[in-house]
């Protein structure tokens, strides 16, 4: 046997082994990686001015846990206030109008009523109470999950950060490809992910900020309800609805009609449509231009904001990290076979 092949063999079980004691990290691994690579700007400042490596690290890794954090600390210590204060009688105005409402309900929906009958049945102050106590059981454990991932990524972040520069150089001189080609791939890599991490993160500010104020003259708390909609609108289609549906279901069954009609249309129109379908593909065109240079590679927004998209539908929270860098590489990929098809043709 030539002892390339023995290599070759070593290196295929050795990476398959490595698999299996890393899977359970593997997710939060790229992750970390693809936001080290988006706030690689950031590193770089701190760099230059803490003089030092790890410090900027550090520091970065701090910002990331506070952004990470904070916001999701807030609202579940205000969401279990609010829980725990709760006047009952809310759960009881709640039945009331869900059973008034199948009961007699719009000419359009009648269809339903036969349907309706056996369900009314079930509906009690009990059920509504038990089903809420649920809601927020699950509410914990998908925070408790997603602040255990969190934490593991920011831990990669740190590393990825700190070493981020050997890995990088080792990986170029390892794969298969010219200089200039892994510069191209982690140069459009690099742009992509920088403009995918700030859009998101504006649009999700953006969003809270709009229904934080309207939610705030309904007389709610609007910076609680704002963080809820922010993160709520990373969740494509039914994220919004999430939010501003228990609103106007609240608002109907204490008799305030009217403020449950507008925050349905406001969420609809103002936030789903006009903000989120139209604003936020300017949004990210915006920091497209401001945030890289000439020479850099430029994605279409239109494309990023489907990738972003496409990534939360298949991959869930972290997929509008993963979607867009998917999109990227696959793209470069593409730029790198037409180059090499073209210097093939020209031989």
């Amino acid at each position: 046997m030539k002892p390339q092949y023995f290599v070759g063999i070593l290196f295929v079980s050795s990476l398959y082994w490595m698999y299996l004691l890393y899977a359970p990290f593997l997710l939060g691994m790229i992750i970390a990686a693809l936001l080290a690579i988006s706030t690689s700007n950031i590193q770089n400042f701190f760099e230059k001015l803490l003089k030092s490596k790890f410090l900027a690290a550090l520091i970065s890794s701090f910002l990331l846990a506070v952004l990470f954090f904070v916001p999701l600390g807030y609202f579940l210590a205000a969401l279990s206030i609010k829980l725990n204060s709760m006047d009952p009688a809310v759960f009881k105005n709640i039945e009331i109008f869900i059973k008034e409402f199948l009961q007699a309900p719009p000419e359009y929906l009648s269809f339903l009523k036969p349907y309706t009958d056996n369900f009314m049945k079930e509906i009690s102050v009990n059920s509504i109470a038990s089903y809420a106590l649920s809601l927020t059981g699950n509410i914990g454990s998908l925070s408790a999950g997603y602040l255990k991932n969190s934490f593991l990524v920011i831990i990669f972040y740190f590393f990825a950060q700190y070493n981020g520069g050997f890995v990088v150089d080792f990986l170029k001189r390892v794969v298969q490809m010219s200089a200039e080609e892994t510069t191209l791939l982690a140069k459009e890599l690099s742009s992509v992910m920088s403009v995918v991490f700030y859009s998101i993160i504006v649009n999700a500010m953006f969003q809270g900020i709009l229904f934080g104020i309207a939610i705030s003259f309904m007389g709610y708390n609007g910076l609680l309800f704002g963080i809820m909609y922010g993160f709520a609108s990373l969740i494509p289609v039914v994220g919004g609805v999430l939010m501003w549906l228990p609103f106007a279901l609240y608002e109907f069954s204490t008799g305030n009609s009217s403020n449950a009609i507008f925050i349905a249309l406001y969420s609809v129109v103002v936030i789903s449509v006009i903000a989120d379908t139209f604003i936020k593909p300017f949004i990210i065109k915006e920091i497209n231009l401001r945030l890289l240079d000439e020479d850099d590679a430029k994605m279409n927004e239109l494309i990023i904001f489907f990738a972003i998209i496409a990534g939360l539908s298949t991959f869930g929270f972290w997929g509008m990290i993963l979607g867009p860098a998917i999109t990227a590489f696959f793209l470069t990929i593409l730029k790198l076979f037409e180059a090499r098809t073209k210097e093939y043709e020209s031989t």
